[in-house]
């Protein structure tokens, strides 16, 4: 089938900067590094992006040898930079730590396990010359997904979409963004990093590239329970005060409830001879209006610790070496 032809954006230069976070990704990060190395040769070659194109590796404090792997590759090929964090920030800063240091107008993020279709940043970069500043890497499907995962991702983006959060559906953070669109996003300074949120907020032009997610190349996940809820969590809290607005209804609704239950109370201590002398009336509101105060406050909590981290206005990462 005919491609349709794409239309060039004028004035749009095509250097481009690949940013990878990692984390002890030592297994991985022979077969990424080659990869990408043969994307930039096969790029360069179609005259889709410049000679001094770059891939940028963020080692975000791995406890293995990657960063020993990075500095190896840096003396292979030039192209190949390295920035080490002095010590582990976690995936969204260390991602925005690489994307700080780009030097390309052209800056795509993707993840070092080559689940993400490496073949799909030459149709980004398509989407780019065409004129947009965000190209979004959505996945066809979640084949490689447990039916655990793929089943809470789902509802989770449900819950994000009707607490009016802006998101991609199926998009994590394998992206390409043009340098304003970067510089955009570098304008946002909060601590508690939700990229995937943030990005749809610039409103430049975008457009979408499907593809098909492997399976993780070697190595474990980075990304366990405890972590992908860490990450949920933050995505509501941050760009959402429904959880706030939810506790009011509640409240109402166990106000409504709590008043039937006096009326039933009554009722049987007015008209049977089955009720326990106060027993109903001890028991059923501490049991209720316990669970619903520990929520409450749970949520609020969650909100004030936010504003507590962000007041502090520390520095979000430390670069300890480069290459």
């Amino acid at each position: 089938m005919e491609q349709p032809a794409v239309t060039t954006a004028p004035n749009r230069s095509r250097r481009l900067s690949i940013v990878v976070p990692c984390y002890n990704e030592s297994e991985v990060l022979p077969e990424t590094q080659h990869r990408l190395r043969d994307l930039l040769d096969s790029l360069t070659q179609a005259g889709k992006i410049t000679p001094d194109s770059e891939v940028i590796f963020v080692d975000d404090g791995s406890r293995d040898t990657t960063w020993e792997l990075i500095r190896a590759c840096h003396r292979e090929d030039e192209r190949i930079h390295g920035i080490k964090l002095s010590g582990n920030r976690g995936h969204q800063t260390a991602l925005l730590a690489g994307l700080a240091s780009a030097k390309g107008e052209a800056i795509v993020s993707i993840d070092a396990d080559l689940q993400d279709d490496i073949g799909a940043i030459e149709k980004m970069m398509d989407e780019y010359i065409a004129g947009a500043d965000i190209v979004y890497g959505v996945r066809n499907e979640r084949r490689t997904d447990t039916t655990f995962k793929r089943t809470t991702a789902e509802w989770y983006y449900r819950l994000l979409a009707r607490m009016d959060v802006e998101i991609v559906h199926n998009h994590a953070d394998f992206r390409l963004m043009s340098r304003r669109a970067l510089e955009a996003l570098k304008s946002y300074s909060e601590v508690n990093l939700f990229l995937r949120g943030i990005v749809p907020l610039l409103g430049y032009r975008t457009a979408i590239v499907h593809y098909e997610r492997a399976a993780r190349f070697a190595g474990e996940s980075k990304y366990p329970l405890r972590r992908m809820l860490a990450l949920a969590i933050n995505g509501i809290t941050s760009f959402s005060a429904a959880p706030l607005r939810m506790i009011a209804v509640l409240g109402l609704l166990v106000s409504a409830f709590s008043g039937c239950m006096i009326l039933y109370i009554l009722w049987i201590r007015l008209f049977t001879t089955q009720g326990v002398p106060g027993w109903a009336s001890s028991v059923i509101p501490i049991y209720l209006l316990g669970g619903i105060q520990l929520l409450s406050i749970g949520v609020l909590g969650e909100y004030i610790g936010k504003i507590y981290l962000e007041s502090k206005r520390r520095p979000r990462y430390f670069i300890d070496d480069s290459v």
